[in-house]
């Protein structure tokens, strides 16, 4: 079953296990936002060597979000024992009983099988990585949350592609008055809307009328693709992106739920001709 976001009355008890070695430290602000959607954050870990330099970004930040830091030495060069610490630890925590799901951080195709074993014992597990992420580990998570969507110097997808050429960084004077590149911000790499496989969708889950509830669209399209996310395509949500496809889909507003808000439905525009 698709992970959805949870009310006050039915918080998950999540766990979150953080690859400081695949993981830059500007995600922590909407990593924990996007968290906070899902669950509590019962515990939260995170994995490197400490004892270098490298990991001073998120030194600055594991007090503030009260991350514990586990320590791993590199023993040997070029290999990484850092995974190898988390799946362990994982695997502890996961026979403590205590915990709804985990939160898998890392960009890193090592911790496939290690979802795919925590979801075999019914537990749900949401990735965060970024677009790089091989798509074996993307796909053994109920849901997978690109990283570039989080980040607090990130710029937002564009609905549709530039055609103009790519926009040259700015540039400030080196030592020397050479002049020197600034690292661009992380922006999101602008995505094609999957159409036909949401009109798919829709025709697979609607009633005779050929009308689909949003919240069923949106809960099958995540058990078919588990990185699915309207903010890819430049939208914030699920209504907002079927919206901009007028041409191919009708939304619809239905009378008022039992929480005040009105139900949504979508429809293909050639269901109904």
């Amino acid at each position: 079953m698709a992970l959805k976001p949870t009310t006050s009355r039915q918080q998950k008890h999540l766990a979150v296990l953080i690859d400081a070695d695949n993981a830059s430290a500007a995600i922590v602000e909407g990593l924990f936002e996007e968290i906070a959607k899902f669950g509590i954050a019962s515990v939260k870990r995170i994995y490197g060597d400490w004892t270098g330099p490298q990991l001073g970004g998120w030194k600055k930040v594991l007090l503030e979000y009260s991350i514990q830091p586990m320590q791993q030495f590199a023993y040997t060069t070029g290999k990484n024992a850092t995974d190898s610490t988390l799946i362990i630890d994982a695997m502890d925590l996961l026979y403590t009983r205590r915990f709804d799901g985990f939160c898998l951080v890392s960009s890193d195709s090592d911790f496939t099988r290690l979802a795919a074993r925590l979801r075999e014992e019914g537990l749900e597990v949401i990735g965060f990585g970024e677009q790089k992420t091989p798509k074996p580990f993307v796909s053994a998570c109920d849901k997978f949350i690109y990283t570039e969507l989080l980040r607090d110097d990130a710029e937002p997808a564009e609905v549709e592609a530039p055609a103009s050429a790519p926009a040259v960084a700015p540039v400030t004077a080196a030592p020397g008055g050479k002049p020197a590149a600034q690292p661009a911000p992380a922006k999101v790499k602008p995505q094609k809307v999957p159409v036909d496989f949401i009109a798919k969708v829709i025709d697979d889950n609607s009633d005779e009328d050929g009308w689909c509830a949003l919240g069923i669209l949106g809960t099958n399209i995540s058990k078919l693709r588990s990185d699915f996310d309207s903010r890819l395509y430049g939208h914030k949500k699920l209504s907002d992106l079927i919206k901009a496809q007028n041409a191919r889909f009708e939304l619809q507003e239905r009378g008022a739920t039992a929480t005040g808000g009105k139900s949504l439905y979508a429809r293909n525009r050639k269901s109904g001709k």
